[in-house]
């Protein structure tokens, strides 16, 4: 049984999907008028797991992520360069996509990009209006919020707090404050278009629910986000989704918490704001990098630190160093052990247990490390063979599905290296300790360790 915490209902749900064996989602993306920075990766990692998560229980997954590529940022962005929204947002995409590479995100089914969807979001908008539940106000339109009764149900806010919230539209006059812009008129820039509804640009929450309709209906499995999206911006996709449809919009909502960079929130003034590409220019392993914004439950801060990146970086070297010893077994004599058969199982069950109660990364990565640990003892002893060896490797392959932080594929050492390898081999054989212990200290220093068993002399990397 899969749980997930449903922020709709503050509690953990067991997880039912509307089809069986499939798994429609929707995966807040970037909104593209900067480099991503780490905080907005920490969501995208997070939507990651549970992608993977889900193909490894056995659905099949449909998953949307929006680009937001036209609204107050990316249209600036665009005015100060001098170059159309296209051709300003167009870098960032390419940008965005080649990050996903580095962090090895699963990409989505679809990428909808908010300016080619202009017309559905119009005809969402012209049922609302029909329906009375917006209303146009010198060429923009607004949803109001006092013809949706469940508006809050959310975020619960009560309707006194809602009054309150600012919503960054006071330039437009409306019939309330708390109402939020469906359609914005044009005005003074250059980038609008003209509609059924007049000549303007979307506001910002109508896209999502224009999109997310459009590829996956009406009613949806799952929507996730960062908690800064609960309100207003999911709350309003919600009000306007389900005030246009009749319909419920979305089952579970999940959202993860912030990042915090040395326990503090991440920002230019403090110094302490970092894009992926900043990491990666200072020389950080992109694999470490995604293990750490991995680790931490999604629903618990995580706290970005030197310290905690060089941890990661010290364990994912240290799972690839198991691996490649296993992989040095493969060619082992010996037959199957009932006692690694029974460490595979166990794990495995640990892992999927794990993941099942709400994406607890912790306890399905404490598995593996146990499962590890077990296997480094029947190492120690040399007593693997290659049969056990190669049903390690398939179990270490399955669950890197989901992980993604082993390199599946052995490294090669340069002819040179090799080549030293074997001659300590020989010096071995030949009594020559001296020589022996020479290559092997030039060896460590390098950076590879050498391991000698009944089989022949592995190496693995510090």
């Amino acid at each position: 049984m899969i749980v997930f915490f449903n922020t709709l209902s503050r509690k953990k749900e067991q997880f039912v999907p509307i089809k069986n064996h499939q798994v429609r989602m929707y995966t807040c993306g970037p909104t593209v008028y900067d480099y991503a920075h780490i905080g907005n990766f920490r969501a995208y990692v997070f939507e990651d797991l549970l992608h993977r998560f889900l193909e490894y229980a056995g659905y099949q997954v449909i998953r949307v992520m929006n680009i937001t590529d036209v609204d107050d940022k990316t249209i600036a962005g665009a005015l100060r360069e001098n170059l159309s929204l296209n051709q300003y947002t167009q870098k960032y995409i390419d940008a965005f996509f080649q990050d996903l590479e580095s962090l090895k995100l699963k990409k989505a089914t679809y990428f909808p990009r908010a300016t080619q969807h202009i017309q559905e979001m119009v005809l969402l908008i012209k049922k609302l209006l029909e329906k009375g539940h917006a209303y146009e106000k010198d060429g923009s339109i607004y949803f109001r919020i006092s013809s949706f009764p469940d508006y809050g149900k959310l975020s619960h806010y009560n309707f006194e707090q809602i009054l309150t919230v600012q919503t960054n539209e006071d330039e437009y006059e409306k019939e309330e404050a708390r109402d939020f812009a469906l359609w914005k008129a044009a005005k003074e820039e250059p980038f609008f278009w003209e509609t059924d509804i007049g000549k303007g640009r979307p506001g910002w929450h109508i896209e999502c629910s224009a999109m997310s309709m459009k590829y996956l209906g009406e009613t949806f499995d799952i929507h996730t986000g960062g908690i800064d999206n609960i309100f207003p911006h999911h709350e309003n996709e919600i009000a306007q989704s389900e005030a246009a449809t009749g319909r419920r919009f979305v089952n579970y909502w999940l959202h993860c918490a912030h990042l915090l960079v040395n326990g503090e929130k991440m920002s230019k003034s403090k110094g302490n704001f970092y894009t992926l590409r900043d990491l990666l220019k200072k020389g950080c392993n992109p694999v470490a990098i995604r293990y750490l914004l991995m680790t931490t439950h999604y629903r618990d801060p995580l706290n970005f630190t030197e310290q905690s990146l060089k941890q990661s970086e010290n364990t994912v070297r240290h799972l690839q160093a198991f691996y490649q010893r296993i992989c040095f077994s493969l060619k082992n004599p010996g037959g199957e052990s009932k006692e690694v058969e029974t460490f595979i199982n166990s794990a495995s069950r640990g892992f999927l247990n794990g993941l099942s109660d709400d994406l607890n990364i912790s306890s399905a990565i404490s598995e593996i490390f146990r499962f590890v640990s077990n296997i480094n003892d029947i190492l120690e002893k040399n007593v693997l063979s290659g049969r056990d060896a190669e049903k390690i490797v398939q179990f270490l392959k399955k669950i890197n599905e989901v992980i993604e932080i082993i390199e599946p594929d052995v490294e090669q050492l340069p002819e040179h290296i090799i080549s030293l390898i074997r001659e300590r081999e020989r010096a071995r054989k030949e009594k020559d300790f001296k020589r022996a212990d020479e290559i092997r200290n030039n060896l460590a220093a390098q950076g590879i360790l050498l391991e000698d068993t009944q089989y022949g002399t592995r190496w693995i990397r510090k």
